[in-house]
């Protein structure tokens, strides 16, 4: 039997537990249809979505005959080179790739990052109002943050971030096959930028990734034209626009629930470990790339057949209550916190530190610079996008006025931290992840 679920409907977004819930109950992995992709079976438990995620042998990404699943044969051609990067790679090609750019997301090298990412954020803070109140925090803040990030780690020049913003609210509004034919303009001519940027750094060098795959090419890596342009285009979607949409989240959450935000307002120390629950309860990637199944197999006693397609819902795994106590509650002082957000097996996300304290320092900056910091809706007038597989607030409207509805118990939370001064000098190791 096939499950019937609008992943891209107000109520799945809004209420993702009770969904998950329900979808579960048809079985730990489940048949339906999905938006763009087609018949496809999903996972609904963490160990089948475990399964999926690490046996690279059983479930591909590529066809055959090297066809990336989840494309269809009347996509241009550009728009197959850009998908034909390394999250979409079987061995022995994805650690080819991932092995010309691992070091520059080590943890040593990410965490060296750490000041300036806080510099940013503080800078970002500042300005969330310059335009009035209230403000967007998802077009003035969460999206910015990690554009800029990214594009320095990438080499970019400054001066094109607000055609990156552009780039990326149009995948983000990427919904339906009539949204995907707007969007190919748009690949079309991000493809042209990285390539002229690819040139302009063979022939005048520069710092930054960008600089650092010429200097591959340059000395004869394994690594074509075609793949530089697609990992390029990865490291720049994929580094920024998950990312937003997690800051955004957790701010939503913070935002509604008073309680939770004077107890990270208490000791920011705390924040990493709140991030990885928002990490897990927000989950911004909803699921995984579609797979193919290259063999007849049971996963928690369902029967696949070769040639199957299957996605891991990220999700769902992280809603399991066999792994999580009460899944369905946000808790940010969870411990142990298995999530699985970041994948896992040999595509375990590449950016995850770098996603950790872009988060962090988001939160804290945001909330330091605007201890009133609230909604300017009601919580119930806030609405996400309707893009199957990504979990994306469209606008989160934010004012100076304070947050709505908080009451006595707010108002006294406001007034004990004026006494007590600035909220910053609550802790002396900001933004920890």
């Amino acid at each position: 039997m096939t499950a019937r679920l609008d992943f891209t409907s107000e109520a799945f977004f809004r209420d993702p537990p009770k969904a998950i819930a329900t979808l579960r109950m048809s079985g730990p992995v489940v048949a339906t249809r999905f938006p763009l992709i087609g018949d496809v079976w999903i996972t609904t438990t963490h160990d089948a979505t475990a399964q999926v995620l690490k046996d690279g042998a059983t479930f591909t990404f590529r066809r055959e005959d090297g066809d990336v699943a989840g494309l269809r044969w009347w996509m241009p051609r550009y728009v197959k080179t850009i998908a034909n990067n390394m999250l979409t790679m079987d061995e022995p090609d994805h650690t080819r790739l991932r092995g010309i750019v691992d070091e520059a997301f080590r943890r040593r090298a990410i965490v060296a990052m750490e000041p300036r990412i806080r510099t940013i954020a503080d800078g970002l803070a500042d300005e969330l109002f310059a335009n009035g109140s209230p403000a967007d925090l998802v077009q003035r803040y969460a999206r910015i943050l990690p554009l800029a990030v990214i594009s320095e780690l990438l080499g970019l020049p400054p001066a094109d971030r607000p055609r990156f913003i552009a780039w990326a609210n149009t995948m983000s509004s990427l919904t339906n096959v009539v949204s995907f034919f707007r969007l190919l303009f748009a690949f079309r001519k991000m493809r042209a930028y990285l390539e002229r940027q690819l040139q302009i750094a063979r022939v005048q060098g520069g710092e930054g990734l960008i600089a650092e795959l010429v200097q591959v090419e340059r000395e004869g890596g394994q690594i074509t034209p075609d793949e530089m342009v697609s990992m390029v285009f990865l490291l720049l979607a994929a580094g920024s626009e998950t990312t937003t949409h997690l800051i955004s989240g957790s701010a939503y959450e913070l935002l509604r629930n008073p309680g939770l935000r004077h107890w990270l307002e208490e000791d920011w120390s705390r924040v990493g470990l709140a991030v990885e629950e928002f990490l897990r309860f927000v989950s911004p990637v909803q699921f995984s790339k579609p797979r193919y199944v290259r063999r007849d197999l049971d996963v928690e006693g369902v029967r696949l057949k070769k040639g199957d397609r299957v996605m891991a819902m990220l999700a769902a795994a992280n809603m399991d209550p066999t792994v999580h106590d009460r899944p369905e509650r946000l808790d940010l002082a969870r411990r142990p916190n298995r999530h699985i957000s970041f994948g896992t097996g040999i595509h375990f996300c590449l950016g995850h530190q770098l996603a950790r304290i872009e988060a962090a320092c988001a939160l804290e900056a945001l909330f330091v610079r605007w201890p009133k910091l609230g909604l300017a809706v009601d919580p119930a007038e806030v609405r996400w996008r309707r893009r199957p597989g990504l979990r994306a607030i469209a606008k989160l409207p934010v004012s100076t006025e304070g947050p709505r509805n908080r009451g006595a118990r707010g108002a006294m939370i406001d007034r004990s931290l004026t006494a007590a001064g600035s909220v910053r000098d609550l802790s002396e190791n900001l933004c920890r992840t």
